[in-house]
């Protein structure tokens, strides 16, 4: 990776920044994230997933190092330095640097890292992806039980997602006890007689910052959304499928484990959801 790149207050070129090896991040994975999407230069849903950067940190007792405001200017420099029309943010915070390895979580006054880093990504918006569908394969959710923090520790999500990859796949499914949790880096939905279904919030998914203002733009559009858990049966049986994520926004699925969803082509809602959700949150970029 090229450009301009934060580390704990500085602005230095990529191949400049570093941080130390005790860095409980680096050891642990004792650390949370967060992304961003950028649209027109401007930074989508902000405001909810700083939100969820402050939750993530509490929930690991990690102090949030900046205010709203310096956050907010922090995004908007890294997006103007590297000249980012339509891409993304990454920030990562960790407990930081205790000088050695050790389980036990560091004095409170060692300040936390900060890492953050834009990315060109041109094309999220008109995405062959959206266009195409995903095809999706299934596999086991052997991750831990806190999936609504936010961490660092996604090493299972990348061999789930590199698997599906073998298997001639675009994706995965993550499946506990029979039913659908989510995405290796999305939430998941069905679309069953014009309504959409999606596992209800718990520590067993991700909070996704896109399924909250999609499923806020839905209702807001008169359509009927149903908060619950499927099974993969129903998912191969509905009408449509598709995933949310903060740079996919909202694509279609149209294949589960070699069966076609609906017609095998991306239905109309999910095409519907992606128009409103891109629509609208133009228009609150920040």
């Amino acid at each position: 990776m090229t450009g301009i790149v934060y580390v704990n207050g500085e602005y230095l070129p990529a191949e400049e920044a570093k941080i130390s090896v005790f860095d409980r991040g680096f050891l642990m994975a004792d650390a949370i994230y967060e992304l961003t999407a950028v649209v027109d230069g401007k930074l989508i849903d902000f405001p909810a997933h700083l939100a969820r950067l402050d939750r993530s940190l509490a929930e690991l007792d990690i102090v949030n190092p900046h205010g709203y405001d310096e956050w907010l200017a922090l995004h908007r420099e890294l997006v103007a330095r590297n000249a980012v029309t339509e891409g993304s943010v990454y920030v990562e915070v960790t407990r930081g640097n205790t000088g050695e390895r050790a389980f036990e979580y560091p004095p409170a006054e060692i300040p936390p890292t900060v890492v953050a880093f834009a990315t060109n990504r041109p094309g999220i918006v008109d995405s062959p992806a959206a266009a195409a569908g995903l095809r999706i394969v299934t596999l086991p959710d052997l991750r831990w039980q806190r999936r609504d923090i936010k961490t660092v520790q996604l090493i299972y999500q990348a061999q789930a997602k590199m698997l599906a990859k073998r298997a001639g796949a675009d994706d995965g499914w993550l499946v506990e006890d029979g039913f659908v949790t989510e995405g290796t880096s999305n939430n998941a939905y069905i679309v069953r007689k014009g309504r959409i279904v999606t596992r209800p919030l718990g520590n067993d998914i991700l909070h996704g910052i896109t399924r909250a203002s999609l499923l806020r733009f839905a209702r807001e559009a008169q359509m009927e959304v149903e908060e619950r858990q499927f099974t993969v049966a129903e998912a191969q049986a509905a009408d449509e499928a598709f995933i949310t994520s903060a740079t996919g926004f909202v694509t279609p699925v149209v294949e589960i484990d070699g069966t076609a969803v609906g017609t095998g082509k991306p239905g109309p809602v999910a095409l519907r959801l992606r128009e409103i959700y891109i629509d609208e949150s133009r228009k609150t970029a920040l």
